[in-house]
């Protein structure tokens, strides 16, 4: 297998750790705080911080890493449209990321105290929750939209 196939394969699994791991910590995360339960809140947020740690901020360096190296191996070149446009969605995308790394952080921790105290969680935990998923749904869209010009790499 030649250089070029290994590094688009490993392009491709860390694209597909980025989207699936990200997507499904945030349905696991929705439908936690849609449950009003603060166990499952709490557990959930915890889980959706490690995963972030452990699958999406690696991925999130391997995806750019793999993708330049492609386009040089390649012949491309930054100005090739699809790509720039690919850069520009991703850097999106990690813009909308980066805050909800933050805010989910803080989430996590207003749940782990709220069940340790037996009390509820305050209204600045719903107050993030809102701009959690407000940041993930254009994050979301433009993943998707990468991941078209990636596979069918358009002449714009």
């Amino acid at each position: 297998m030649s250089a070029y196939l290994i590094l688009k394969t490993l392009h491709i699994l860390s694209s597909v750790v980025l989207v699936g791991v990200g997507f499904g910590s945030a349905f696991y995360l929705f439908c936690a705080n849609r449950s009003k339960s603060i166990e499952a809140q709490a557990v959930v947020a915890r889980f959706v911080v490690l995963a972030d740690w452990i699958f999406t901020t690696p991925a999130v360096i391997v995806q750019p890493a793999s993708g330049i190296g492609l386009m040089y191996m390649a012949g491309w070149t930054f100005t090739t449209p699809w790509l720039a446009w690919s850069l520009v969605l991703y850097v999106i995308a990690g813009a909308c990321w980066l805050p909800v790394v933050w805010l989910q952080i803080r989430m996590r921790r207003m749940a782990d105290l709220a069940l340790v105290q037996g009390g509820v969680l305050p209204a600045e935990y719903w107050r993030y929750a809102r701009w959690w998923e407000g940041l993930g749904y254009p994050a979301f869209l433009c993943m998707v939209g990468v991941y078209f010009l990636m596979v069918n790499k358009p002449a714009l």
